[in-house]
């Protein structure tokens, strides 16, 4: 059966949000969405393509930073309204210089940061 990117679910803004995880290690990498035309090229160039927000732009992941992601699968969920990225990353995949985004736990009601940016 064929993919197509219009069966998935996207909110109002035309946009789905995409876990980024290491395909080796299971690490959770990064959050961020994507549109219809993010997952189609995502799919085709094997660059993971995210859309900015902010920008209202596509971002290829680290076509600036040089910290890749390639893609290794792009998985589907069961109710088609996310999507998980197994990659593999090169460098930092948070814009923190910071192997995750989720470098900071709650303990005991405090915020306690897990890593330093990387050198």
């Amino acid at each position: 059966m064929a993919f197509d990117p219009a069966t998935l679910r996207f909110n109002d803004q035309g946009l789905i949000p995409v876990i980024a995880q290491e395909a080796e290690t299971g690490e959770v990498l990064m959050m961020a969405w994507m549109n219809a035309q993010a997952v189609v090229k995502t799919l085709e160039t094997g660059r993971v393509t995210y859309w900015s927000r902010s920008r209202q732009a596509f971002w290829i992941k680290g076509e600036t930073s040089g910290h890749v992601q390639e893609l290794v699968d792009l998985r589907v969920d069961c109710d088609r309204d996310c999507l998980l990225a197994l990659v593999r990353q090169t460098g930092a995949a948070c814009h923190t210089n910071r192997r995750v985004c989720f470098y900071t736990s709650v303990k005991d009601g405090d915020e306690v940061e897990l890593m330093a940016p990387m050198t």
